[in-house]
């Protein structure tokens, strides 16, 4: 096979241009260590927070909130009654061209996602039909296997490290789930062939027949 051919799907980007390059990608494939890192340690730091505590995600976030709404006031009254300078706290305004953008990206996916449900309804796709029917029942299983919060965390750890290792033995992985695929297809004509094909044969002598 030649050098392109042993890229999954026959593709001709990197895994850091799949990736929508930029910071997201430098920080999924770890060339932004620090940031990376520090995901990485907030997520693991959180989840043993969370699951050796009875806190529940709602009530860490407004304890927090509620702390650095405390520290802020305190800080701004204090700083009134000493002549001192106010909290650094940055103004933060949404433009109406901002909000007209994300209305129209929710609107395009919403009218998107009701005309695909639409089709799977009135059964005109039922390969969409299959995909979404597999997807429910995968997430129905992993569902069954573990709660919400763990799997959000198995998630995070999941795209820190597999992207990494998938980049770095990438031509190995390729090549491997290459040969895979052909040999799967070999066994698909093989169990055609000997198999569905006597089947249908079977059926065919057996209403000739009758």
């Amino acid at each position: 096979m030649s050098s392109t051919d042993r890229l999954l799907f026959n593709r001709q980007a990197s895994v850091h241009h799949l990736l929508g390059g930029g910071l997201f990608a430098d920080v999924i494939l770890w060339r932004d260590k620090n940031v990376t890192m520090a995901i990485l340690i907030i997520t693991l730091a959180s989840w043993l927070m969370f699951e050796r505590s009875d806190y529940t995600f709602l009530s860490y976030v407004s304890n927090v909130l509620l702390l650095l709404l405390t520290i802020l006031f305190l800080w701004a009254k204090s700083a009134q009654i000493l002549n001192r300078p106010t909290p650094p706290i940055p103004h933060f305004q949404l433009s109406e061209e901002t909000i007209s953008e994300v209305a129209a990206i929710i609107r395009d996916r919403t009218n998107t996602f009701l005309s695909v449900s639409h089709d799977i309804a009135l059964g005109k796709d039922p390969k969409m039909f299959a995909k979404v029917a597999a997807y429910l029942l995968l997430s129905s299983v992993i569902g069954s296997l573990t709660d919400f919060r763990t799997l959000c965390y198995t998630t995070i750890i999941a795209a820190l490290t597999v992207p990494v290792a998938y980049e770095r033995y990438e031509t190995y992985v390729d090549s491997s789930l290459i040969k895979g695929n052909v040999k799967l297809k070999k066994l698909y004509i093989r169990f055609d062939e000997e198999i569905i094909k006597r089947v249908k044969k079977w059926i065919l002598e057996k209403n000739k027949l009758s």
